[in-house]
């Protein structure tokens, strides 16, 4: 499927319950989190899925070392109670996958995706830069990073593959 089909299912996940962002590390460390923040398009003439990612999470680790991500979109109304769990608790503490017994599948490059959701991007990790407080608008400061620092690590993910199951 071309990348940008099924934008309306991405967007009505990330303004709903969200979507799983899929990490391994060089190490073959995995988490699985919950993101609400994306963003899909053309950069460097390139497809290109964004996540954001606050560099006191679990995830930021992991994708710091990482050679790709996958981000995991679930059928409607499905899987509310594991994106509330991996939005919750930490993976530096909780094997997730196994808590929830969720299943990987292995996706080109070696990037690994959750198994039973709708629609997943397979990414490889391109690029990544912290955002900067003085380049955030001051409503944007005061309402999602009052007392932080590095507000979040964006990273770039060149699309590889997008399916829809």
């Amino acid at each position: 499927m071309k990348y940008s089909e099924h934008f309306d299912r991405l967007c009505e996940a990330l303004e709903g319950s969200g979507a799983f962002l899929v990490a391994q590390d060089g190490k073959g460390r995995v988490n699985v989190m919950t993101i609400g923040w994306a963003q899909l398009g053309i950069i460097w003439g390139l497809p290109i899925l964004t996540v954001l990612v606050r560099p006191s999470r679990y995830t930021h680790v992991l994708l710091e070392s990482a050679a790709g991500f996958s981000v995991c979109v679930p059928k409607r109304g499905e899987l509310k109670k594991e994106l509330a769990y991996c939005g919750s608790k930490s993976g530096l503490e909780y094997d997730k996958v196994r808590a929830l017994g969720l299943k990987l599948k292995e996706g080109v490059n070696g990037v690994k995706y959750l198994q039973g959701c709708e629609l997943v991007y397979q990414c490889e990790l391109y690029g990544r830069t912290d955002l900067q407080r003085e380049a955030l608008a001051t409503g944007t400061l005061s309402k999602y990073y009052p007392d932080v620092e590095v507000p979040h690590t964006v990273y770039f993910g060149k699309i590889l593959k997008a399916e829809l199951f």
